[in-house]
């Protein structure tokens, strides 16, 4: 389907596979090493335990891949297969949702060639995650260390271990081709957020694996691939940031509905020629395109703009008399972004305020976000 994000499950084997490219980058960045990975315990999921930063001694990238992947899994079941990482040594392990959707019986397996018999614990597909219950000897378990997504740069070099295409615990490296991406869920439409871009190659096989930094930190859960013309990697593969893991985990070990917060309204980001052709008389904010009945905008009095412009041969302009909203919670809302990680950080039923503009008179609003419609998507 053409400009939609495919999924990267797929089938099992058995090859390890380190690219010579990454010890290039790694030569390169071995003076950032200091950033703080973090250990997820089970207990303290929300409020990770800081971890010594795995240092690059003689063994180089082999040394921290040879770690990394004994925290990686194949998973098998039924008519999916995929990869997944180990979270901590209960036997939890994070994969993604499309990987074990409608899976009743599901096989786990080790770099080692352990295997184990796993039950799904918790799953959300508006950000196609899920977690696994295995059924491993805590000493046969090496947790991943997790990192911190948001300190995650432009540039920086990775590696990704998974299944691709029946060859599990492959490795393949490259950089984060930018941050803050979004994506969107194949299941509920709802856009993930923050989304790392690599160009680390993943493919059919790879959804669900981790996503590492040169420390060996997980930093995310590869998931999809950009590519309009197939199912094979053209150089855009996206990973769920390990932050929105850390967030989610313990409510999906506990089983629980996890509910995501929505506003409600649809925008368009104003720059300066946008501005110029709405007659507006600010060139930064969010133009308020549409607004969902019923939703926590509507109920605030935010104002949509009135029906589309026509214009011959061009694309049709928003009507007028729309909101500007250009802030929320105290933060400039000046892109799509803004709102959206505002958002999203935030619970369902809590109340944020807003700054509009309404007829070039600044109003002040306060919005009580409810949980995500899947009916309006």
């Amino acid at each position: 389907m053409t400009g939609r994000p495919w999924i990267v499950s797929g089938a099992l084997a058995l090859v390890v596979v380190v690219s010579m490219t990454l010890g290039a980058l790694i030569a390169r960045q071995t003076g950032g090493a200091g950033r703080t990975p973090v250990a997820v315990q089970r207990e303290t999921a929300t409020k990770p335990v800081a971890a010594p930063a795995i240092a690059l001694a003689s063994g180089g990238i082999a040394d921290v891949v040879d770690r990394a992947v004994k925290s990686t899994v194949v998973i098998e079941g039924g008519t999916a297969a995929g990869s997944g990482v180990v979270i901590d040594r209960d036997g939890h392990v994070v994969t993604n949702y499309h990987v074990v959707e409608g899976q009743k019986t599901l096989k786990v397996v080790l770099q080692d060639g352990s295997a184990s018999r796993a039950t799904v614990l918790g799953s959300d597909p508006s950000t196609d995650l899920a977690v696994l219950q295995t059924e491993f000897a805590r000493d046969q378990l090496t947790p991943a260390t997790i990192g911190d997504s948001s300190v995650v740069r432009t540039g920086d070099a990775v590696f990704a271990i998974g299944a691709p295409f029946n060859q599990p615990f492959t490795v393949t490296s490259g950089i984060i081709s930018a941050t803050q991406r979004s994506t969107q869920s194949s299941f509920t439409g709802r856009s993930i957020r923050d989304v790392l871009q690599t160009d680390a190659a993943v493919n059919p096989g790879n959804s669900g694996g981790p996503l590492f930094n040169i420390n060996g930190e997980m930093i995310g859960i590869n998931t999809s691939i950009e590519n309009p013309n197939g199912r094979f990697f053209v150089g855009l593969g996206f990973a769920i940031p390990s932050n929105t893991v850390l967030k989610l985990v313990p409510d999906l070990i506990a089983g629980k509905t996890v509910s995501h917060a929505q506003l409600g309204v649809s925008v368009l980001a104003l720059d300066e020629v946008v501005a110029s052709d709405l007659g507006l008389g600010v060139t930064r904010g969010l133009y308020v395109t549409s607004v969902q009945p019923s939703s926590a905008a509507s109920r605030a009095g935010i104002v949509a703009a009135e029906a589309p412009q026509a214009r011959t041969g061009q694309q049709a302009l928003p009507g007028k008399g729309g909101d500007v909203i250009v802030s929320i919670g105290g933060r400039d809302a000046k892109t799509f972004t803004d709102l959206a990680r505002a958002i999203d950080g935030a619970d369902v039923g809590t109340a944020v305020n807003l700054t509009v503009l309404r007829n070039g008179q600044r109003v002040n609003l306060s919005a009580t976000l409810q949980a995500w419609d899947l009916r309006a998507n």
